[in-house]
């Protein structure tokens, strides 16, 4: 028996316990010796490798916060359940790590992850932070950063490959989300998007929606939402759209909405925010949340990891 109330109790819970509780060997616990984190970074097996990320991680910003926005999810106590879980982190660099000596700044930036949870312990999970928002608030360009890490992990030949759908591993959770229309009205507005008909946020978006795409790029209104969808579509005109996993909840006290993970597996053909077009294989792992209201889509937050798809780029001109 869980010894939370409910799922979003769980992940609100034991986020809190390994991060501000610092409890980070309690990772043997909540999650499955041989669970699989992909990661946008890199694709990691196992406890030990999570227990040796978050310490990392930790050492850095060792007064870290994470502040849970909320948590959509799908699923039973049986069968298991699948939580969308969107954070805010904020802690102020005063730790060695691949930062390099302390800085002092406060970086907040905002991080969603996918879990699989079954008997409080997951085993299965996917994962984006906007790391090109961290990186530039430690004034780096998530290009140079990309390329800054490409070097310290030793060259383009033994560099840390951020994951990609070839490096995947079967894990226990097989399901799709659920059948709730709010999951299935925010993948057909995605679908629409990345089929190049921009015009549907015209049609879907509240005129006041409120945007949150990678980079901490933030704004209002339908133009911002067209012209920010734009700029990561034609960077990879010619890339496969597909939606992975989609959730729709209408709850007492909660505003209806939905959570989406997603993906553009192509290669880099267009102009755009990643300069000129190199050719390179990228894969793009996305997740989007979003809340509904009288008048359409009124906030929506998608990440991707924008260092991520540097260093795909980079390490393809690096063989070429």
């Amino acid at each position: 028996m869980s010894r939370f109330a409910t799922l979003p109790d769980y992940i609100q819970g034991v986020t809190y316990e390994i991060w501000e509780g610092r409890q980070i060997a309690s990772l043997h616990e909540s999650y499955g010796k041989d669970m699989i984190m992909r990661s946008t970074a890199a694709l990691i097996i196992g406890t030990e490798g999570v227990i040796k990320d978050t310490l990392a991680s930790q050492a850095v910003f060792p007064d870290r916060e994470i502040l849970g926005d909320d948590v959509i999810w799908s699923g039973t106590e049986k069968d298991g359940y699948l939580s969308s879980h969107r954070s805010i982190i904020t802690g102020r660099h005063t730790g060695h790590g691949v930062f390099g000596p302390p800085t002092g700044k406060v970086v907040t930036t905002r991080c969603i992850a996918d879990c699989f949870v079954q008997d409080d312990v997951i085993t299965d999970e996917w994962l984006c932070y906007d790391v090109s928002s961290m990186v530039q608030q430690m004034g780096h360009s998530p290009r140079d950063w990309a390329a800054a890490s490409i070097a310290r992990e030793g060259g383009p030949e033994t560099a840390q490959r951020p994951f990609t759908p070839d490096q995947d591993r079967p894990g226990p959770y097989t399901g799709t989300g659920n059948d709730h229309e709010l999951g299935t009205r925010l993948a057909d507005i995605l679908t629409h998007i990345m089929d190049y008909d921009v015009a549907v946020i015209g049609k879907t978006y509240d005129r006041a929606a409120h945007i949150y795409h990678a980079g901490n790029v933030t704004g209002w209104g339908r133009s911002f939402a067209e012209a920010q969808w734009m700029q990561l579509r034609s960077a990879f005109p010619d890339a496969k759209f597909e939606v992975h996993h989609r959730i729709g909840r209408s709850d007492q006290g909660e505003p209806d909405r939905a959570a989406v993970r997603w993906s553009l597996t192509g290669h880099h053909t267009g102009y755009g925010v990643f300069g000129a077009p190199t050719g390179a294989p990228v894969h793009i792992m996305g997740f989007t949340h979003a809340e509904f209201g009288p008048w359409g889509l009124r906030r929506e937050w998608s990440l991707w990891d924008e260092v991520a798809i540097w260093k795909q780029i980079l390490l393809h001109e690096a063989q070429t």
